[in-house]
């Protein structure tokens, strides 16, 4: 019976640590690259404007565009509506693509543009799942992604009641967390690299491991769900190394670029589990009650999340731009 326990001990030390991270957390592409999704098998993927535009920089995916710019030829539209059409259908274009290789889901970001009106970004969500459901895509299969402010957030509380699921990008602090869980959203993103690279450059100081600012933010937020029992889903984004991964390891979801998973696949060290929903339950916390006055006194009061949730959407947005002006360039216009 030992020799039995032993040998199987030395099968999973020989899993790599993106297989190993699989058994107890659900890997997410952060990429538009599909060669790079086929081959780390992830359960979902995400995208953005600034992925899709690099993926349409790379020769093996012009033809996306090309074919999403001969489809759009008679839509009638002309000028800024024209070039959003053709913006909208090819994202919608690269998150099909992605669904024929993911067996789960696929993040669609709507227009950071749009981060502080509500009507905008409920109107942009909803064409967007329209035009999936066009393609015969069902939207249990799509998340829109939008952003973590007071505005994106009561937009994503109007469409989950509508059935619409979204994923909550650009969050840096419990606040948004819990706000995102008041109105029910599907899932939330909360961005570990960002909040680093904040950290480390004003305290002038690197972090590893659990004091890593990031990794703390997270599992403050996944210990409040799980001991408040909160559904929505926790996946770490941006995240600057597999350091930062490791810690998380357990999170519901975690969001990884094709760099990372790649050097997670090539060690075999073991990889132990960080986070787990039963111990968050005996967690001593306070609940916290949020009125919108509440939470943008706490968000300005948090000059890390405050920062980077400004900086998140205006770069971003400028990604958005800069897709724009290489589709009315292809237009020629």
């Amino acid at each position: 019976m030992s020799t039995i326990v032993t040998e199987a001990k030395k099968t999973e030390t020989k899993l790599n640590q993106l297989d190993q991270l699989k058994k107890f957390t659900k890997i997410v592409a952060d990429t538009a690259d599909f060669e790079s999704i086929k081959e780390f098998k992830p359960q979902d993927a995400t995208t953005n404007p600034s992925l899709v535009y690099a993926a349409t920089q790379k020769p093996e995916y012009a033809h996306l565009l090309d074919e999403v710019l001969a489809d759009r030829k008679t839509s009638g539209l002309s000028g800024a509506a024209e070039i959003e059409d053709i913006c909208d259908h090819l994202l919608v274009q690269f998150g099909c693509d992605i669904l024929e290789i993911v067996p789960g889901r696929v993040s669609t970001e709507t227009d950071a543009r749009l981060s502080f009106d509500v009507e905008g970004s409920i109107r942009k969500a909803r064409q967007l799942v329209k035009l999936y459901e066009e393609r015969k895509i069902p939207r249990e299969r799509v998340l829109i992604k939008v952003a973590s402010t007071w505005e994106g957030i009561n937009a994503a509380e109007q469409l989950q009641r509508e059935g619409i699921r979204c994923n909550l990008t650009l969050m840096f602090s419990l606040p948004q967390a819990v706000r995102c869980a008041e109105a029910k959203v599907q899932l939330i993103s909360p961005f570990v690299g960002r909040i680093y690279d904040w950290y480390k450059k004003e305290m002038k100081r690197d972090y590893t491991g659990p004091e890593d600012p990031g990794v703390q933010s997270v599992t403050e937020i996944f210990t409040y769900y799980k001991k408040f029992g909160i559904p929505t889903e926790v996946m770490g984004a941006s995240f600057r190394n597999t350091g930062q991964i490791r810690e998380l390891a357990g999170c519901d979801c975690l969001t990884i670029s094709p760099e990372l998973m790649k050097e997670l696949s090539e060690s075999t060290e073991p990889l132990e589990r960080k986070l787990d929903p039963e111990k968050a339950k005996s967690a001593k916390i306070e609940k916290l009650q949020l009125d919108e006055k509440k939470f943008h006194w706490m968000l300005n009061d948090n000059a890390m999340a405050y920062e980077k949730t400004g900086e998140g959407i205006r770069k971003f947005a400028a990604d958005v731009v800069k897709l724009e002006k290489f589709v009315a360039s292809k237009l020629g216009k």
